[in-house]
């Protein structure tokens, strides 16, 4: 039987896809047997990526401007300000000249290292601590004048330890800063003598050398956190080694070779003392330095009695270079000419040898760190002493030997600074007699007469860095070690 409805589905079925296939063919353009092409359009170079351009390496950039402002006087600065303006001091300035001309201005002072090593402090960006080296005679022995430098520096910059210190005193008085406090026998010896020591000398100058088994020097620890032994590796001369609370930090294996030797050691945080102990009978110690762990400024002490430049030079050279490339100083201070000026006096030596003397000690310095800045301080005011009308006459040639250290200072690339003229010249010795200022050789100043003469080179430092703003800041030369221990 024929069934419409479901034909009339299957018809459906079937025309969908032809009707489909009939609009597909009806959509198509005609087909042309010949088609004329069209013009090409112009084609223009497609633009490329720019190449890449190789270089080495560039640059450091400089670092960013550090804002110099002078620090506020501490209590003690505004007293002694107040004393010199009693005493006749004038406002202490230096030569700092430039290194590095550049067209119509300067691009280098001689103490922009230093000033550069300040600004890192000044901008939290110092890795390391910025280490003061300070050679001189008697006048810093004992670490007074360069411990307001230390201090008044330390209190804008930080405070990172306190260096280089002695096993003890060399002598039985004054002030224990700069050392150790010795339990047992030690010698002590310095190239500030007359006749030249058995042993070698190394950067401090000085050694000291235990005579009997057991000799020991307690030092305070306050805040530091690593140390160095130098010591000295003679025959027999025994062991040495550090101590606390009965715990060994470290300790030496001498081998009798001769050799100066470094000891590097951490000190446990809490710490208040520390011993060396040496072991044996004739062991050597040059000096052991206490460093803090973070960035701050440390100023060794490296005066010695009765010196002056050409003593100095007794140093020898290899431990001389060995210990100072371990400080790593970022500033050279040179406060020498006193003993020059007496002995030229006595007729002990002539103006050719203390220029000679002088160039040759600030030349081995500078050779030993030529990334240093270096400052060269003149004597201070001196008189022939004794009694009666010749008692407060200026001694003869001290005029010549501060124009001997300023030629040789500016010469070498050096700052100068005149602390005769900035006490107040020519008779200001008397001045600080009068006051009770100086002892009773008319020689050595004391107390807050030292002190003044701290804080007028300090002011002279700062006055320097503050007004050398104007210069643009460089990249640091690259260091050839580093300064902690």
């Amino acid at each position: 039987m024929f069934d419409a409805p479901r034909a009339r589905r299957w018809t459906g079925l079937l025309l969908v896809p032809l009707l489909g296939v009939l609009a597909w063919g009806l959509s198509r353009p005609p087909s042309d047997p010949a088609p004329q092409r069209r013009p090409r359009a112009k084609r223009t170079a497609r633009p490329q990526p720019p190449r890449p351009v190789l270089v080495a390496s560039a640059p450091p950039a400089a670092p960013a401007p550090v804002r110099r402002l002078r620090p506020a006087p501490s209590p003690r600065a505004l007293r002694l300000h107040q004393l010199g303006e009693k005493l006749g001091t004038t406002p202490p300035r230096l030569d700092n000249p430039c290194v590095a001309p550049e067209g119509g201005s300067c691009a280098r002072t001689a103490l922009e290292p230093f000033f550069e090593s300040l600004d890192a402090l000044t901008a939290a960006r110092a890795t390391g601590p910025t280490t003061i080296a300070a050679f001189g005679n008697s006048l810093i022995a004992g670490d007074r004048i360069v411990d307001v430098v230390r201090e008044e520096l330390g209190a804008t910059f930080g405070d990172a330890g306190r260096g280089v210190l002695l096993v003890d005193r060399l002598a039985p008085y004054g002030p224990r800063a700069r050392s150790g406090h010795a339990q047992g026998e030690w010698e002590p010896r310095t190239l500030g003598e007359m006749q030249q020591a058995p042993l070698p000398f190394g950067l401090s100058g000085t050694y000291h050398q235990s005579v009997s088994a057991r000799a020991r020097s307690r030092f305070t620890v306050e805040g530091e956190r690593r140390g160095t032994l130098w010591w000295l590796d003679v025959p027999e001369g025994g062991a040495l080694s550090v101590r606390t609370e009965g715990q060994v930090l470290a300790a030496t294996e001498p081998r009798g070779e001769g050799e100066a030797r470094s000891l590097a050691f951490d000190i446990p945080k809490g710490t208040r003392s520390l011993e060396v102990v040496a072991e044996g009978k004739g062991a050597v110690v040059f000096g052991v330095v206490l460093q803090r762990a973070h960035p701050g400024l440390v100023l060794d002490t490296l005066g010695v009695p009765s010196s002056d430049a050409n003593l100095f030079l007794r140093a020898n050279e290899d431990i001389f270079r060995a210990q100072f490339a371990e400080r790593a100083p970022r500033l050279l201070v040179f406060i020498l000419g006193g003993n020059e000026a007496k002995r030229l006096e006595w007729g002990r030596s002539n103006l050719e040898e203390v220029e000679q003397g002088l160039r040759d000690f600030v030349r081995r310095a500078r050779a030993a760190g030529p990334e240093a800045a270096c400052l060269v301080v003149g004597p201070i005011d001196a008189v022939r002493g004794g009694t009666g009308p010749q008692r407060f006459v200026q001694r003869p040639y001290l005029d010549e030997v501060i124009a001997v250290e300023r030629r040789i200072a500016l010469a070498e690339g050096c700052a100068f600074f005149d602390i005769f003229s900035a006490m107040g010249g020519e008779g200001s010795l008397a001045r600080f007699v009068e006051a009770g200022l100086v002892h009773e050789d008319l020689v050595h100043p004391r107390g807050q007469g030292l002190d003044l003469l701290g804080q007028l080179l300090t002011d002279a430092l700062v006055s320097a860095w503050v007004e050398g703003a104007d210069t643009p800041p460089r990249p640091a030369p690259p260091r050839t070690s580093e300064a902690v221990p």
